[in-house]
């Protein structure tokens, strides 16, 4: 009898590990794999579990984890960084959304508030299913995925105020008493969370982290998030404004990327109980009872999803193309909507079976969440393909800072990532001229004004490589992170101007054979290119000479990797540096006033001669001369590294010092 808690997650767990294994062969998400765990183990299944309340406390505490979680990454410098995409775009499509889920629950017959309420549950995606997989298909840092980002950003930040609104929709409290007084709370607890990430977390932190005990660490980050969640609660508000204004607390201090990583395995396996406790909430027998009206109210939330995020990201400037697999991306039901439909369904919002067919269609379209991502390239180039492109390129009110620019002999740079904004610094000192392409209208506005002549647009649409006089530019530099736009923009150009130079950089080594396919002169994948920078740097530290060191990176760059598993064969005379340095020390001397060395050049020999040391660097002032030339003439306040055993080291330094 005491042991059922430990029996019941013991089987959960084994279950999910079957259940989860077969959905990620499948290329599902885990999340996945974890709701139909859920439904097969709950008491309308398999009825692996008849009493699902202490499967739902712990799932709790997963929901106060996440957004614990949610809090610590939330910096709010980042948040500055992207406030445009942030709170433009995520305005706009969590309000929009909200509106047109409410419009449509009204022409059924349902009451304002409750379909208000539709909205909220509509309004909100999966950061956790969509951000792994845009992490998994390396398209975290594509356009689309910052747009996605972006949005997903303040849809966690409205987590907490629509939790707080679904008491007043659904009539309980004094009407506006009860919003100044819930506002008056939350203002207060924000308040004390902004000075404790002042003062009283770091000064926690700083004598916890004094004691070296990572226990203690881990047992203090667990007393502040869920010690906050626990007074934010007793104050009349929810867990989760609690447990994400402590994370937010710990964001701010220099502790909290160790705390994120400690906190993180509790999150996923109280997380995993989240979700299936979910899947065991479904009673398999409303999709045999309303199958046709699941569906509609699938296509229904991806259809207005979809158009939503597209509009909204067209308002910001952006183009169409890049709104729609955002849009897409984006059109799953999120995770704590599942939150928000329980608060509702205790508070009346929804009746059981409207709570069934919301978890049916939620789950259905969380399942499709893959699909919708792998195909919302071709759909998006297709849509885009059958309209106008002053239609489609995206040039909205935000994005009107281009000038018309008269350019020859130049070089055009697709994206102003990292990459792009390098390459252009460097060709604006080596006075090239060069022109940037970027997506993003509020980066082409900043760096506009900045002098830095830059086009907004889709690189992939001829009109704007056209606007960039592509017929007259001697390179392109295809600098951005989605490998299929690169493909599309690389065709594009090579088309456009046969005799261009077109350099790509693209992430993988299986991405370079169908860009040099399409005519691009030079791919640079940034997985090859780094493992000959590792490699480079491993010789250098073993003192293989500079001469063998560039005949294996070009081996390596002509053969591809077949050259790694012969590496340590053909370079087994290496020896570590300090084989070379047996005996011999390093010594850092400065030149003083009156001096032997002051006023005497390399040439003369005096520090080999009367030491028999050797010089290896002399820095004068800012200036570091690495291997100096003879008549290098020593003057008073230069530091000189010394090489030599500790004899001539010491015989060197009697002549720096004043005689």
């Amino acid at each position: 009898m005491h042991y059922e808690v430990l029996q019941d997650i013991e089987i959960l767990f084994g279950l999910a590990l079957v259940t989860v294994m077969l959905f990620r062969r499948l290329m599902s998400p885990s999340i996945i794999g974890f709701l139909v765990t859920g439904i097969m183990a709950g008491p309308h299944a398999l009825a692996f579990i008849k009493d699902t309340h202490q499967v739902e406390q712990m799932a709790e505490i997963g929901v106060v984890l996440l957004l614990f979680t949610i809090g610590i990454e939330l910096s709010l410098k980042e948040l500055m960084r992207i406030k445009h995409l942030v709170l433009w775009g995520g305005g706009l499509q969590v309000l929009v959304t909200i509106m047109a889920v409410a419009a449509v629950g009204a022409v059924f017959g349902f009451p304002v508030s409750q379909s208000l309420f539709f909205g909220f549950l509509v309004a909100l995606s999966s950061t956790a299913i969509l951000m792994k997989l845009l992490i998994d298909s390396g398209q975290a840092d594509s356009p689309h995925g910052k747009m996605a980002m972006g949005i997903l950003i303040f849809q966690d930040l409205c987590i907490v105020p629509l939790m707080l609104l679904i008491p007043l929709l659904a009539g309980g409290g004094n009407g506006i008493e009860n919003i100044l007084l819930v506002s008056a709370k939350a203002v207060a607890v924000v308040l004390a969370a902004h000075y404790g990430a002042r003062f009283l977390v770091p000064w926690i932190f700083k004598q916890v982290v004094k004691t070296r005990s990572r226990e203690l660490f881990i047992l203090t980050i667990i007393f502040i998030g869920l010690g906050t969640a626990w007074l934010t609660a007793m104050a009349g508000l929810s867990l989760a404004l609690g447990a994400f204004i402590a994370g937010l607390a710990i964001s701010e201090s220099e502790y909290s990327h160790q705390a994120l990583s400690d906190i993180i395995p509790f999150r996923e396996a109280f997380m995993s109980l989240f979700f299936i406790s979910v899947g065991m909430l479904l009673d398999p027998d409303i999709l045999v009872r309303y199958p046709l009206l699941i569906a509609s109210l699938v296509a229904t939330i991806l259809l207005i999803k979809t158009l939503v995020t597209t509009g909204a990201s067209m308002a910001l400037g952006v183009p169409m193309r890049i709104g729609i697999i955002a849009a897409l991306s984006l059109a799953q039901i999120g995770e704590f909507s599942f939150v928000l439909s329980q608060a509702g369904l205790t508070v009346g919002l929804l009746t059981p079976e409207l709570y069934q067919i919301f978890l049916a269609a939620s789950i259905a379209t969380m399942g499709l969440t893959p699909v919708c991502l792998k195909y919302a390239s071709p759909v998006a180039d297709f849509i885009v393909g059958q309209l106008p492109h002053e239609w489609t390129s995206g040039r909205g009110v935000l994005a009107k800072s281009e000038k018309t620019i008269s350019l020859n002999d130049h070089v055009i740079i697709v994206g102003y990532g990292v990459n792009g904004k390098n390459l252009a610094r460097v060709l604006n000192n080596l006075k090239i001229a060069h022109v940037v392409i970027e997506t993003n209208p509020f980066t082409v506005k900043k760096e506009g004004k900045k002098g830095q002549r830059i086009l907004f647009g889709d690189a992939s649409k001829p009109e704007v490589l056209e606007h960039a006089h592509i017929d007259k530019a001697r390179g392109m530099v295809v600098a951005i992170s989605d490998a299929a736009a690169s493909r599309r923009v690389a065709s594009l150009a090579r088309h456009l101007n046969p005799s261009l130079h077109i350099i790509v950089r693209t992430r993988y080594i299986l991405e370079v054979e169908p860009l040099y396919k399409l005519g691009v002169n030079e791919v640079i994948p940034e997985e090859f290119e780094t493992s000959v920078e590792i490699l480079s740097r491993v010789l250098r530290n073993y003192m293989v000479p500079y001469s063998d060191i560039e005949r294996c990176i070009a081996e390596v760059r002509s053969d591809g990797y077949d050259m790694l598993r012969s590496m340590s064969k053909r370079h087994s005379h290496a020896v570590g540096i300090s084989g070379y340095l047996s005996g011999a020390e390093i010594g850092t001397y400065r030149v003083k006033e009156n001096s032997q060395l002051e006023g005497k050049s390399l040439s003369e020999g005096t520090i080999r001669n009367q030491s028999g040391a050797t010089v290896l660097v002399i820095k004068r002032g800012e200036n570091v001369m690495p291997n100096p030339a003879p008549f290098w003439e020593l003057q008073r306040d230069d530091m000189v590294l010394l090489l030599g055993t500790p004899e001539q080291l010491s015989a060197a330094r009697n002549l720096f010092e004043e005689r």
